[in-house]
């Protein structure tokens, strides 16, 4: 305990010479500041929009009342299933483990905004009304409606201008638009949100999507939900389909499995997910470079000091000290500007886009992680001066 406690009272004596040097130029200090707090808000805002991009595509895989799933082959995301025969359904059923099974219609397609009458893109989908597809709907009051002939539920999170037309249906008022060049009646609303596919979703029943789409016959379906036993291993009934059912023609995937799907689609198969990544690592560059710009000219205005120290005998290792120590001090102080204007930005976008960003404390401690990395990378070049200097040279 007296070891610890020792280099510790050594270090509280310790003269707090990188703290003095950054405030003995403050405006050198302040420009370093600000340029860690635009890196940590670049950092931030990618990253922000790179979760919001897995989350908010992936919210109806994760409200999914099933414990497998069954989709095609050819399928790429859920804006872009392809179907498969309905058949597999039916065979599903005769594999031991298996309860119950459910198709559910999916499209994206295009409809008229109820109070705009602009066209904007929507997410159909159709399910058995008795047996809802996703948790947050099964007690629905107005789930019997959509039984009715071209009855939908409607978004009420969805991306537009949809105020004026919200407040009528919640007033029980009669509100119809356009889809396919077929009248619907919007019968209630439910919460979700928009997405990076579609500004929004509209529920309705499986006739009543059919109805809505009559070149996709009733026996094509896009997804299969299967629900296990209970006791059931989700596993073992997994491997009994994929060895019952054709895998041309069918894949069989968990809950969690058909989400990495999706995840998988928008970091591989399109370019948005690159340039978050992108947009991070340029932050992380534009922040080491600057603040190595910053210590490399404090470092060189004062390397007479620093030859001083080394002519009385103090070891390179404290003179590095002196640099990382200025490292740290402002990558914590960029760090606190930084995390406030992304709070202010995450609720601006929020509110215009109807996305999911927010500010976690994982993604606060990650930043703040990444930016300790930065300026010590920072420090660590801009030290390299540092040890060459040779106290004969400079006196």
């Amino acid at each position: 305990m007296i070891k610890l406690i020792k280099p510790l009272q050594q270090l509280a004596r310790r003269t707090p010479l990188g703290w003095l040097q950054l405030t003995h130029d403050k405006g050198r200090m302040l420009v370093a500041i600000a340029g860690i707090a635009f890196a940590d808000i670049l950092m931030f805002m990618q990253l922000g929009f790179q979760t919001a991009l897995y989350n908010s595509n992936t919210r109806l895989h994760r409200a999914l009342e099933a414990d497998l799933v069954l989709v095609s082959p050819q399928a790429l995301n859920l804006t872009r299933m392809s179907t498969f025969t309905r058949r597999r359904l039916y065979q599903a059923m005769n594999v031991p483990g298996v309860e119950s099974v459910e198709p559910v219609y999916v499209a994206l397609k295009t409809w008229k905004n109820p109070q705009t009458q602009k066209e904007t893109a929507i997410l159909l989908l159709g399910f058995n009304p008795d047996k809802p597809a996703f948790d947050f709907i099964k007690n629905h009051p107005n789930l019997p409606d959509i039984k009715l002939p071209d009855r939908v539920l409607f978004d009420r999170e969805a991306r537009g201008d949809y105020q004026q037309a919200i407040t009528s249906i919640d007033r029980g008022e009669r509100v119809t638009t356009e889809i396919e060049r077929r009248t619907i009646t919007i019968s209630g609303l439910f919460e979700l949100g928009a997405s990076f596919a579609a500004d929004g979703s509209l529920m309705t029943s499986d006739q009543n999507f059919l109805r809505l789409m009559p070149k996709q016959e009733s026996k094509s379906i896009n997804i299969g939900l299967i629900k296990i036993e209970a006791g059931a291993d989700i596993l073992q009934t997994q491997a009994l389909l994929k060895a019952y059912l054709p895998s041309d023609d069918v894949r069989v995937l968990t809950k969690a499995e058909f989400i990495q799907f999706e995840k998988n689609y928008w970091t591989a198969n399109t370019p948005v997910g690159f340039v978050f990544n992108l947009g991070v690592a340029m932050g992380f560059v534009v922040g080491t470079i600057i603040v190595y710009q910053v210590l490399s000219t404090d470092v060189a205005s004062h390397l007479a000091e620093y030859a001083t120290f080394k002519a009385m005998g103090y070891r390179t290792i404290y003179l590095l000290s002196i640099v990382w120590e200025e490292a740290l001090i402002l990558s914590l102080l960029g760090f606190v500007p930084g995390l406030g204007i992304s709070i202010g930005l995450y609720a601006i976008t929020r509110n215009a886009t109807n996305l999911p960003v927010y500010i976690t404390l994982f993604r606060a401690v990650q930043v703040l992680i990444l930016t300790i990395i930065m300026c010590a990378i920072s420090g660590g070049i801009a030290t390299r001066k540092l040890q060459g200097a040779d106290p004969a040279d400079i006196f």
